[in-house]
């Protein structure tokens, strides 16, 4: 019975072990931000505004998500938030866009982040907009 509590202590620290080393080989290996949440309020008829949350594990002063982007399903962009600076100690970050102006037509949009080195890409969030 005391040999198998060992061996049980053993898988599941190993098991722990691989868990971290992958996560780490996991952000090492990531090209671009993720958007993990996207939120917009109405602000009037054409103009909205937006609190998107980025996560980039790799967030260093050497690269970073210096952006993020509001685009149309067919492409067209509606705004740009640029990022000035790494948020190596705020992780997943949230950053607002103002008075970002959308058609009439339009009722859903794409949020992307962008990375310094790859540009444009990772996980979006579609989000549709209120009063639409």
């Amino acid at each position: 019975m005391h040999r198998f509590s060992w061996q049980l202590v053993f898988i599941s620290l190993a098991f722990a072990i691989n868990t971290v080393v992958s996560q780490a080989t996991d952000a090492l290996e990531q090209n671009y931000p993720d958007i993990i949440a996207a939120t917009v309020q109405f602000r009037g008829s054409e103009t909205f505004d937006f609190d998107v949350t980025v996560s980039s594990p790799y967030d260093t002063p050497q690269r970073y998500a210096d952006a993020f982007i509001v685009i149309g399903k067919d492409g067209t962009v509606y705004g740009e938030r640029k990022l000035l600076h790494d948020h190596a100690d705020e992780q997943p970050f949230t950053r607002d866009l103002y008075d970002v102006k959308i058609p009439l037509g339009v009722q859903a949009v794409i949020v992307q982040g962008r990375d310094q080195q790859f540009g444009y890409g990772g996980k979006t969030m579609e989000v549709t907009l209120p009063r639409r």
